[in-house]
């Protein structure tokens, strides 16, 4: 009995020493690629049992916020730092990007059958108020064919600081001049019209229960709760919907600098979706804590070689293969 009770004894205490030797490695910002970062921080554990991470998925505008205020050890944004935040940052910041993916246009008009079909421009007019019904002559004349509900159209936008409204109103700004001028683009602005929410969950909930919304998520929030998606015109002029190989296309002539801060929104090239996007780690080089500095490198080696395999089936691309050499040497070089 006092053997038994002395194993029992030595297992507790195994137990309470491996839970004291865990690293938490805590992070916060985009939801954009919240869906991948889940799969690659439960994997990532399972494989390496001391690592365990802890994200808050709060926007890309949260995420920049902790990260400046190091109360997290990374952080995640669609929306590369501006050189202002970065100069103002406490350390060496690194923008390493980890996957690609498109913003959907959503929707909800039960009434139609095929994919709707909007330009640049339009999208913009309809994102300002300007037009009001999805019957609408200027929609009409895209979707040739299309009976068109005489619904009112309901705006969706988020409400918190989001690397994916970044992303969108980058494109709006670069389609619709008014747009440019009146609006602009940015983590946040002010919205012309419509009703907010937070996270591209709020916005994907919001469009899922209102007859005649339109919204702008992830495409890997439209496609696990299969919303209705629009195929946008390009600049070839090819009305194109979100995949995997069309945010691919939109990357292949990028010119990305030494910091991968770069914006591939309507990109040109035949099968190129408009709204694509990389998306970001931030990490300080060094890092404040050396130990979990070090798992961060850890994590971020796989993610550049096993993680990207998740890529596609979750909705998102992986990064260029040309790329991915250029981040892996730039890891090595983190201390």
């Amino acid at each position: 009995m006092k053997r038994f009770n002395a194993i029992v004894l030595m297992l507790i205490l195994s137990s309470v020493a491996s839970v004291h030797a865990a690293i938490l490695i805590n992070g916060a910002g985009a939801t954009f690629p919240y869906p991948i970062y889940s799969k690659w921080f439960d994997l990532y554990h399972r494989a390496h049992p001391t690592y365990q991470f802890n994200y808050q998925s709060i926007g890309s505008g949260g995420g920049i916020r902790q990260f400046l205020a190091e109360t997290v050890d990374f952080g995640a944004t669609d929306a590369p730092m501006k050189n202002k935040q970065i100069e103002s940052a406490p350390g060496r910041v690194v923008h390493i990007p980890t996957v690609m993916g498109a913003v959907a246009v959503v929707y909800n008009l039960p009434e139609l059958t095929q994919p709707l079909q909007l330009s640049g421009e339009l999208l913009a007019d309809i994102f300002m108020g300007k037009v009001k019904k999805w019957s609408d002559a200027r929609i009409a004349a895209l979707n040739t064919g299309v009976v068109l509900p005489d619904r009112y159209i309901l705006v969706m936008h988020r409400s918190d600081g989001s690397g994916t409204t970044a992303v969108f109103t980058d494109y709006l700004a670069k389609v619709n001049e008014a747009w440019a001028k009146d609006v602009g683009h940015g983590k946040a602005v002010n919205w012309p019209a419509g009703l907010g929410a937070k996270g591209n969950e709020g916005v994907t909930g919001l469009v899922h229960q209102m007859p005649g919304a339109i919204g702008y998520v992830e495409m890997a929030y439209a496609e696990q709760n299969k919303l209705a998606v629009v195929s946008l015109r390009n600049k070839q002029g090819e009305f194109v919907l979100p995949s995997s190989q069309a945010v691919s296309r939109a990357a292949a002539g990028a010119v990305i600098p030494d910091d991968f801060r770069v914006s591939i929104t309507d990109a040109d090239g035949s099968g190129a979706y408009p709204i694509s996007s990389f998306t970001y780690l931030l990490v300080y080089d060094p890092a404040k804590d050396q130990v979990k500095g070090q798992a961060l490198i850890g994590f971020l080696k796989w993610a550049m070689r096993m993680g990207q395999t998740f890529a596609e089936p979750l909705h998102y691309a992986p990064l260029p293969k040309s790329l991915i050499e250029r981040v892996q040497s730039r890891i090595s070089q983190m201390k």
